[in-house]
């Protein structure tokens, strides 16, 4: 379901201080900036909560967070600058389809998709953030070893996904189909899985390593 405009987050959004306004300016230098060693990046950050929480847990890390959707992208903006803890952050407002124009090959340490729209018209497929297209551009900004982490509460995402994966360049190294039956402190649970959790339903995970030759 397309989010409706919230005015006072579109407004808000251009003031923010944790917003990259030109993200291809940072390539290859986003370590530098964030003052980390280790960089993760969230594609489809929603409200902001994971890489707010995520960053927080590991100040070490440095989160750049990308949400597409302006509204969404206003108020991750607004809830990152207002919490005050500890943490190596920024927002990226826009496509993932410009990644690599962001991102320098061997830039990112590890991808996450978290709850990523399914989009689950076969006419539609090439849209999915697990197609060929997308994988292409992880491969090439992902370290070597470096890792997408995948979230959805989707099965037939999650079943179109792990193959393509498979094929595309990336090894298997975990895989659960419910993976909050166990507690797991070390990740944050974002807004969309604490329904799904509330609901009772599962959440599939899944985390791929870049293959290197």
């Amino acid at each position: 379901m397309r989010m409706r405009k919230v005015k006072w987050a579109v407004e808000y959004l251009p003031e923010s201080k944790v917003l990259v306004k030109d993200p291809s300016s940072c390539q290859g230098k986003w370590k530098k900036r964030l003052g980390t060693s280790t960089l993760h990046v969230e594609i489809g950050c929603g409200k902001g909560k994971y890489s707010l929480d995520m960053a927080a847990m590991t100040p070490e890390a440095g989160f750049v967070a990308i949400e597409k959707n302006e509204s969404a992208a206003g108020i991750a903006a607004k809830k990152m600058d207002d919490d005050p803890r500890e943490k190596k952050l920024a927002l990226i407002e826009g496509d993932a389809d410009h990644l690599s124009e962001w991102f320098a090959a061997g830039e990112i340490d590890v991808i996450h998709l978290n709850f990523s729209d399914p989009w689950p018209k076969k006419r539609y497929a090439k849209r999915r953030l697990s197609a060929p297209s997308f994988l292409k551009q992880y491969i090439d900004v992902l370290a070597a070893n470096g890792q997408v982490i995948m979230k959805t509460d989707n099965a037939s995402l999650f079943e179109f996904s792990v193959p393509q994966f498979l094929a595309n360049g990336f090894r298997l190294l975990e895989l659960s189909v419910d993976y909050r039956r166990e507690t797991h402190d070390e990740d944050a649970i974002t807004e969309y899985e604490e329904k799904f959790i509330e609901q009772g339903n599962p959440i599939y995970r899944a985390v791929f390593e870049k293959e290197t030759i």
